[in-house]
């Protein structure tokens, strides 16, 4: 029912997100206020500020649709006032939507349009309206066409059509068009609201809402869906399934679903705490107020109560419910969400019946759970009071030899864990406790699996395996815990009694960094390592700062060798590291020195495999390399990195000492734009492109110009050899006798076919089948056949790239043995050949024949244009004007062919002179051959000293110009209209 989503759900289950949307916390970005970004538009500065990468995706998504264009808007001259959703703002929204995990997943038009909507309402046209220009109170119009109010109230917030207000978390971030204002919160519009929340009743809500499945399947086993879709009101405040998920939790492990509310004390029993949950009347959120009211479950009432300036629901039990949403409209009635299932006094009896002690009162009462009761007491942190608490929670309990086993593995400073003394051993023991707590679920041994991997309360994961009948429990070390005594229920949860103290890679790390010295204290010690060392000083990022903290980090630390090798190819600007010195020149050094950082994870060589592909903090990748029984590592140059010391462990990590520095795509980059050249600096340089060169320039349409500047382009570069052949194809000398305005002209078409604007395409960047439009306008197809790249343009012949992949400073080039030719040239040199109905019309003496097709209004015409082949036998103006006079004084022009008999008679002796099926020229026909006719008849080829053409008729037609080809067949011009004997007999 929830798996595929279906328009009308989308609707109601973003009305249930609109009320139950919990604003995300706000990173700072601080390079969306650079002082060069005033010189961007809107979206310029979206694109280039990591935070908002998701709103610039969101205008891609909307833009899909045709009738969209919000880039293209917000690049204009404006000015505009956006208020601009964080990234963490649009992940908020998407998580909570059932089956949108990405903008990518708005994939219809219908889900696109309601995208652009809601993007249309954080953009205000006309003003640029810096957050000092704006007044509390104050209501502003966005382009979608409903207003926003502005709040000051210790800060600036936009109150939208929900009651969530959003937070400007970075103000007055100006652009060459406008004014961007970040905030907290996606805004959604009341038009948005309204169209989610129309029709539905509160059934049809619930059933749309993931959140409220477990809502769902109790309103349907307590028979309640036909009460809750009547007329109503109803107002019904609808717990999650979170909130039902820890009732059954705190009814035990009698009552895992709602399934197991199976005898009709138990449903009589739902049915009671579902219409505890319901008033008979409509009450919104603005109609709360503190006090009783009364429930559809006789004689039980709820108490609105006023807390911190907000309403909590109490019900018969000690917990108040919060309300998580409001005012989610229906046809007969509204919903408000909370977190708890209310419980009227009736069910509140029924737990308490249940007498369970929990997970604590257990470890208390069992002997061989002492220490860890001694543990969670020594450690402090509250724990005793969490696993006293509701719960569920799952705990894997060491017994008391496996903590003496601990103490022992910590060596002689660990006697007892009293000796937890300190405040790093207390977050120590604090973490290797809650490695043992699994929390939001009480999982029995019958509910894990073998490999299921389980997070705990620590953020670290376990894994189950299940071998020979018991479940063991692996933790970060080599040795797993064997579960001795599994499933003692507990009123919050279950215990699993365990034969070792389970230990997170935290508390496996704490053992060896007593001994270690971070990653760089390792490089200050290291004489070899000095210049490295004295890089991340000069970098002056916080890297050293970073790589002296907690880690886990991977480093590949270059030998001074190395990075004198560097200085050297950098050139005589660069003689040591403090020339490094321009805020881009420190830049490049950070993406350096981060390129040969790996954070998250220490990566011995014995972890690192061959072809492997490894992130750095840089965002770039790196590659190991494994032979010779050496590692290598591969950067984006040609040659690789030998490490040369492997695997020096440190307290946060693991160093290799490598013999070079590596070198992210940007600091080749760097080097090559030092030296490149553009596209024609590239091809005057080049021998073998000078005609193209000379094209060029013969064709004078400030080609050269164009291809000097900023680009990007994507050329193929014909080769001289390429252009003799173009001109010895033409009848031309030299490129000099391009010399008309006309072949001028076409010079610029041919020239233009070669270039593709605004993309650097690089051979690896094609694909075989790809089409691109160039500057021409025509599209040229690729071809990719075993690794080499062949053109397609609109001749039979592809042209093959000789050699790919030049760089410029402005685009690439590729070489390639052959001139393109568009369809444009191609038909300009050579004219189509005319169908027989154009080449007819084409004939001065064939007119009257086109006059008498067009008035036999037989639908000749189209056929006559069709695919063919046909065999026309064309009487000229004199063949017919006979045939005219030989019809008598009522018949003085085929226009007198008037009436229906008339225009069948013309159409049938039309059709006597085609031949369908077949083009046969003059030196096909054979003395007497019988051709068949469309009109049905024969006729006879005569061969007597010429070719005639014989009717019914006692005159044969002599072919007077025969073998006029035609694009689907052929015309033989002759001196008689034939008759076929239907004519001749209604003639007579």
């Amino acid at each position: 029912m929830r798996t595929l989503l279906q328009p009308r759900k989308l609707f109601l289950w973003l009305a249930f997100i609109l009320f139950t949307f919990v604003s995300c916390e706000l990173e700072d970005d601080q390079a969306i206020v650079d002082d060069e970004i005033a010189t961007k538009n809107i979206v310029e500065t979206a694109q280039d500020t990591d935070a908002l990468s998701s709103l610039v995706a969101a205008l891609a998504k909307a833009d899909e649709n045709e009738d969209s264009d919000l880039i293209t808007t917000l690049s204009g001259a404006g000015p505009f006032t956006v208020f601009a959703p964080t990234n963490e703002a649009f992940t908020e929204l998407l998580n909570s939507l059932d089956g949108f995990d990405s903008l990518e997943d708005f994939d219809t038009d219908e889900e696109r349009a309601i995208l652009a909507t809601i993007l249309q309402y954080h953009v205000v046209a006309g003003a640029a309206v810096a957050s000092g220009d704006l007044t509390n109170g104050q209501e502003v119009t966005t382009v979608q066409g409903e207003d926003l109010k502005i709040i000051l109230d210790g800060g600036v917030f936009i109150d939208d059509a929900t009651d969530q207000n959003a937070e400007v978390g970075i103000p007055d971030v100006t652009a060459s068009n406008g004014i961007v204002h970040v905030i907290n919160k996606v805004l959604l519009p009341q038009a948005i609201i309204n169209a989610l929340n129309e029709g539905g009743t509160l059934v049809d809500i619930v059933v749309a809402t993931e959140a409220l499945s477990l809502l769902e399947a109790a309103v349907v086993k307590a028979d309640l869906v036909d009460t809750l879709n009547g007329d109503g009101p109803f107002t019904v405040f609808a717990p999650t399934n979170d909130a039902f998920e820890a009732l059954l939790m705190a009814l035990g492990s009698d009552y895992m679903s709602l399934e197991d509310f199976d005898t009709p004390e138990e449903i009589e029993l739902l049915k009671s705490i579902l219409l505890y949950h319901v008033i008979p009347a409509q009450v919104l959120e603005a109609d709360l107020a503190a006090g009783e009211v009364g429930t559809a479950l006789p004689e039980n009432s709820l108490m609105i109560i006023e807390e911190d300036g907000k309403f909590v629901i109490g019900d018969a039990s000690d917990t108040n419910a919060n309300i998580t949403g409001t005012d989610i409209m229906a046809s007969n009635g509204v919903a408000h969400t909370i977190d708890k299932v209310l419980l009227p006094q009736a069910a509140i009896d029924f737990v308490a019946s249940l007498q369970m002690k929990n997970i604590v009162e257990i470890a208390i009462e069992t002997d061989d759970l002492s220490l860890l009761v001694d543990a969670l007491v020594q450690a402090n942190a509250g724990l005793v009071e969490t696993l006293s608490g509701e719960g569920p929670f799952t705990v894997f309990a060491p017994t008391n030899e496996a903590f003496a086993a601990l103490l022992d593995l910590l060596g002689d400073d660990y006697h007892a864990l009293s000796d937890f003394d300190t405040q790093e051993e207390l977050d120590l023991l604090v973490d290797i406790l809650t490695y043992h707590v699994v929390a939001g679920t009480a999982a029995f041994s019958m509910d894990l699996s073998d490999g299921q991997t389980i997070p705990t309360v620590s953020e670290d994961e376990v894994t189950i395996k299940l071998e020979e009948d018991y479940v063991f429990i692996k933790d970060a070390s080599e040795e797993k815990a064997k579960v001795v005594i599994p499933d003692v229920t507990a009123s919050n949860g279950v215990v699993h009694v365990i034969d070792k103290v389970l230990l997170p890679q935290a508390a496996i790390d704490f053992v060896a960094s007593l001994q270690l010295k971070n990653i760089v204290e390792i490089a200050i010690e290291t004489d070899d390592l000095s210049l490295l060392v004295e890089a991340l000083v000069q970098a002056n990022a916080g890297l050293v700062d970073t790589l002296s903290g907690e880690g886990p980090f991977t480093v590949f630390a270059p030998t001074n060798e190395a990075f004198a090798a560097l200085l050297h190819l950098l050139g005589d600007d660069y003689n040591s590291l403090s020339d490094f010195d321009t805020q881009e020149e420190l830049d490049l050094l950070v993406d350096i020195l981060t390129y040969h950082v790996v954070a998250g994870t220490a990566a011995f060589s014995t972890d690192l495999s061959d072809g492997q592909t490894i992130p750095t903090v840089s965002e770039d990748e790196v590659t190991i390399k494994l032979y010779g029984g050496h590692v290598f590592v591969k950067d984006a140059s040609e040659e690789k990195a030998k490490v040369v010391i492997p695997d020096v462990e440190a307290s946060n990590g693991v160093v290799h000492v490598i013999d070079k520095v590596l070198l992210p795509q940007a600091a080749i980059d760097f080097v090559a734009s030092l030296q490149m050249k553009n596209i024609v600096e590239i091809a005057i340089e080049t021998d073998d492109l000078s005609l193209l060169v000379d094209a060029l320039v013969q064709a004078d349409a400030g080609l050269v110009e164009a291809l000097s500047g900023d680009g990007p382009f994507t050329v193929f570069a014909p080769t001289n050899h390429a252009f003799m052949e173009l001109l010895n194809a033409l009848g031309f000398h030299s490129l000099s006798d391009f010399d008309t305005e006309d072949e001028v002209a076409l010079l610029i078409k041919v020239l233009t076919y070669h270039v593709v604007a605004g993309t650097a395409a690089f051979s690896s960047d094609l694909s075989d089948g790809q089409h691109i439009e160039t500057l021409q306008g025509e599209n040229v197809g690729i071809n990719i056949n075993g690794g080499t790249v062949h053109i397609e343009d609109a001749t039979d012949s592809n042209t093959t790239v000789v050699l790919p992949d030049v760089a410029a400073s402005n685009g690439v080039v590729h070489v390639i043995n052959k001139v393109l030719l568009p369809q444009e040239v191609l038909d300009i040199l050579n004219p189509p050949v005319p169908n027989i109905v154009e080449l007819a019309a084409s004939v001065d003496d064939l007119s009257l024949l086109v006059e008498a097709i067009i008035q036999a209004d037989a639908g000749l015409v189209d056929v006559l244009s069709g695919d063919g082949p046909f065999t026309v036998f064309a009487p000229t103006n004199e063949a017919f004007e006979d045939l005219l006079h030989a019809l008598g004084d009522d018949y003085n022009s085929l226009d007198d062919f008037d009436d229906d008999d008339d225009q069948e008679l013309l159409a049938k002796i039309l059709t006597y002179h085609v031949v369908a099926g077949a083009a046969l020229a003059s030196g096909d026909l054979y003395n007497h051959q019988q051709l068949h006719t469309v009109q049905g008849e024969s006729l006879f080829a005569i061969i007597n000293h010429g070719v005639f053409v014989r009717d019914k008729t006692h005159i044969d037609a002599e072919v007077i110009g025969p073998d006029n080809e035609a694009s689907n067949g052929i015309v033989h011009l002759i001196d008689k209209v034939l008759l076929p004997q239907e004519v001749l007999d209604e003639l007579h």
